[in-house]
């Protein structure tokens, strides 16, 4: 596609350290406006609170967002044990706060004991106000229409969740710093609501920082207030994809199968999905493994060409 002013919009990723009181909506629709396409998504959204990284996908590569949902994410966050909230944040109201003096008697290997129940393949209820459908309306929506929302619980998998230096007492809080690593679904929001539950105390988040998604980390990102039209740089497609898949180079027989339809035959190193690459270093598809064959997943334009 070409952007007004005759510049061609190339497909790829936009890496994006997104700024507070932002959300994910405004950031995408002020891409489009630096980019000059309307062609673009984003790949799991952050809270408006929040910050870090967002992955947003320009012209055809839009279609590697949905693989870049599930990926695993790294966070750092700030929990404040002793209050909870609506929204387990600090965007909400005070439901419960604890006193001031049971609050200090609190321990770090209490601490460190609480967190250890959350680490782990754990079953998860995420936070009430949320992006998640219940009968057809988004929790948030209903929670802030003022009806009581019960999500069930789901499998998350928190694989690291580590205290980064001392508690602090604050104004009869204590906050601790956080960074974790886990599943994609998994809310940290949720983590502090729990961490406070166990300790008896009541938590919210009041800081969250998505500092990685999958291979892809926010020290390559830049703030949208650092780009224009002229200056801005997408991950290319083909580098994109190799970052999500193995690679597999094609035959040009093997583009011309794929592109009408065709399976290929599955190598034996072959385990789950790849991106099938041409000669010339372009991403022709992304294929998946089928029994002892690889079918076409997504398949992308040649090119040059509009898709």
């Amino acid at each position: 596609m070409t952007a007004p002013g005759g510049r061609s919009v190339q497909p790829g990723l936009l890496l994006v350290d997104k700024e507070g009181d932002w959300t994910s909506h405004d950031v995408v629709a002020k891409a489009r406006g630096i980019l000059g396409t309307k062609k673009v998504g984003h790949a799991g959204t952050l809270d408006p609170m929040a910050t870090g990284l967002l992955i947003l996908g320009v012209e055809s590569a839009t279609k590697l967002l949905t693989y870049i949902v599930g990926a695993n994410k790294t966070y750092l966050a700030t929990i404040r044990l002793g209050a909870a909230t609506i929204t387990d944040d600090a965007e909400g109201e005070i439901t419960q706060q604890a006193d001031a003096a049971a609050v200090a008697t609190i321990t770090l290997p209490q601490i460190e004991q609480a967190i250890a129940g959350l680490r782990g393949e754990i079953m998860q209820v995420p936070s009430s106000v949320s992006a998640i459908k219940v009968n057809g309306q988004r929790a948030y929506a209903a929670v802030r229409g003022g009806n009581e929302v019960k999500l069930q619980a789901r499998p998350v998998s928190v694989s690291k969740f580590e205290i980064l230096g001392e508690p602090r007492l604050v104004d009869g809080f204590l906050d601790i710093d956080v960074c974790v690593d886990c599943s994609s679904g998994t809310y940290i929001r949720a983590l502090a609501r729990d961490l406070g539950r166990a300790l008896g105390v009541g938590g919210h988040l009041t800081a969250l920082r998505r500092t990685k998604i999958g291979e892809y980390s926010v020290g390559d990102s830049k703030k949208l207030s650092e780009l224009t039209r002229e200056n801005v740089e997408l991950l290319p497609l083909t580098e994109a994809a190799k970052a999500i898949f193995p690679e597999l180079p094609l035959s040009a027989q093997d583009e011309i199968d794929i592109r009408h339809g065709k399976r290929l035959a599955c190598p034996p190193s072959v385990s789950g999905s790849v991106a099938a690459i041409d000669a010339n270093n372009n991403l022709v598809a992304v294929l998946e493994k089928s029994g002892k064959q690889l079918k076409s997943a997504v398949v992308f334009a040649p090119q040059g060409t509009a898709e």
